[in-house]
């Protein structure tokens, strides 16, 4: 059966985003605009600030990541990009010791793209620049879409190896970790769409993923030590919270459908809600690590189905 289809058409920005300090920065830093560019390029974005000062100047974002508090900066240009943008990008981001360098751009000169290529490639591990593409995209006379493109990016394992080579930074059991983690984000990817989304991998012996709130997330941990393998929902400080989930143990149980581990100690902030896999664990057998990924993006997605509904409850009070 012969189906009519539509056409895609690619729109103006200008037409939607007048002004980028009035229109589109505003518009970004919305929290359902800044989860569509933080599902692009793999990073946590909390928005702290907009138009945040650095000496006599702007930046047009001050954020952080997620969970690490790494300080982000994003500069929005709804044009071709030009020295004078990349000029500023590199002075905000020494102004406020940023880590992360986010450039929006409607599109990339080869020779800008070629300057970002070449910090990411002569910068450590600490720092990071992303060049992304902004477009907007409307089927028929639908509203229209906004579509992120990263052009440029860091390569997250080679900067870790040359922190290695050049500072002995990283041990083989980070080595070890950081490639368990990136052959289970691979191991992710090619699997059937799970309800988070994973970020970047690092050397080290958990992996958090988000789920929607400053007050807790998931987090994913390899003991190489101990021989075990968890999934847990790691609360910062609220005890409220703590307490309101603890009170809805059973439900909560019930739904995941495994006992869980509730811990909480007096002398530390954090509160722990732990899945902890029964079986041997063998980290170095990765012959296993295909069973050892389903277990862990299983749970995961048993979790981030279940605490979220419990948690908007008690933000809502």
């Amino acid at each position: 059966m012969n189906k009519k289809l539509s056409s895609l058409k690619k729109l103006d920005l200008r037409k939607v985003w007048k002004h980028e300090a009035l229109d589109f920065t505003k518009w970004l830093a919305k929290d359902e605009n800044i989860r569509l560019l933080s599902d692009e390029i793999g990073i946590d974005i909390q928005v702290i600030q907009v138009e945040a000062n650095v000496g006599n100047f702007n930046v047009d974002i001050l954020a952080e990541e997620e969970n690490t508090n790494r300080k982000i900066i994003i500069e929005n240009q709804l044009e071709v990009t030009n020295h004078s943008h990349l000029g500023q990008i590199i002075t905000y981001a020494s102004g406020l010791e940023a880590s992360i360098i986010i450039w929006v751009v409607k599109d990339v000169r080869d020779e800008h793209k070629q300057a970002i290529d070449w910090l990411n490639e002569h910068t450590d591990s600490d720092i990071n620049f992303f060049v992304i593409k902004i477009e907007l995209w409307q089927i028929g006379n639908s509203a229209p879409a906004p579509k992120f493109q990263v052009v440029s990016k860091p390569n997250e394992w080679g900067k870790l190896i040359k922190d290695a080579t050049n500072k002995t930074t990283l041990t083989k059991t980070k080595l070890s970790q950081l490639e368990f983690w990136q052959a289970l984000k691979i191991f992710y990817e090619e699997s059937s769409d799970y309800p988070f989304k994973l970020r970047l991998p690092r050397p080290q012996q958990w992996y958090d993923i988000s789920i929607g709130t400053s007050e807790a997330h998931i987090s994913l941990i390899v003991n190489t030590q101990k021989d075990e393998m968890r999934c847990e929902l790691y609360i910062n400080e609220s005890q409220e919270l703590y307490e309101y989930l603890k009170s809805n143990k059973s439900k909560i149980e019930n739904e995941i459908g495994i006992p869980l581990l509730w811990i909480s100690q007096e002398n530390k902030k954090a509160r722990i809600i732990r899945a902890k896999y029964d079986k041997p664990f063998e980290f170095d057998n990765k012959d296993k690590w295909e069973t050892y990924f389903l277990w862990l993006l299983e749970t995961a997605t048993k979790f981030y189905k279940t605490f979220p509904k419990y948690i908007r409850k008690v933000e809502r009070k």
